[in-house]
């Protein structure tokens, strides 16, 4: 008969470490739980009057809100009526190209045309696209040289940029009709920029 062996390996070491630390997450954990149970047990059951009369009296004029409280948080902030016109500029520029795809795509899923309308729908279906992805392009390089917003609008022969600045300069008029210039070609005196303040 064998004795059985008292050996202990790096296994059994292992996963004895990993009990006792599981061990001690546990405990840690409840007794953080517990803390936290006892302090809210005990806010509950303390009055609110003698809550605002402890606590008024420690912390001078501070004032703890109550559960049910209300507090408005855009209260003093002001509207920005520039901010409100690039968001509605956005939302219709956004609302016409989704219109245009739409449109265009039904042109294209209709069975009764033939193949040089599909063609020529797919054609315009791809300068929508490309547009759009040059007037985000030109948006971004804009707003890269520190004006706070912008929104670009572009055809086939013509550009026009609404920019938000308090006083467009030469350099950076300029700078805009650069920026269309390297990523669509239409003749410069096409180029319109509209200021909003």
């Amino acid at each position: 008969m064998q004795k059985p062996s008292l050996i202990i390996g790096k296994k059994q070491l292992v996963l004895s470490g990993l009990t006792v630390l599981l061990a001690t997450a546990v405990y840690i954990n409840y007794a953080y739980t517990r803390t936290d149970l006892q302090t809210t047990q005990t806010m509950q059951t303390t009055p609110v009057t003698e809550l605002d009369q402890t606590q008024g009296a420690q912390e001078n004029d501070i004032t703890i809100p109550h559960y049910g409280d209300t507090e408005f948080v855009n209260a003093g902030v002001e509207p920005d009526p520039a901010a409100d016109y690039f968001a509605k500029a956005r939302l219709e520029k956004t609302t016409n190209r989704d219109e245009a795809v739409q449109t265009l795509q039904m042109i294209m899923g209709g069975g009764d045309i033939t193949e040089n309308e599909a063609v020529t729908a797919a054609l315009d279906a791809a300068e929508v696209a490309n547009m759009i992805e040059h007037e985000g392009t030109i948006e971004s390089l804009i707003k890269s040289q520190g004006f706070s917003d912008c929104v670009v609008y572009l055809d086939a022969d013509t550009a026009k940029v609404v920019v938000r600045t308090d006083g467009l300069d030469a350099s950076g008029a300029a700078f805009i009709k650069s920026a269309i210039l390297e990523e669509v070609s239409i003749p410069a005196e096409n180029i319109r920029i509209f200021e909003v303040k």
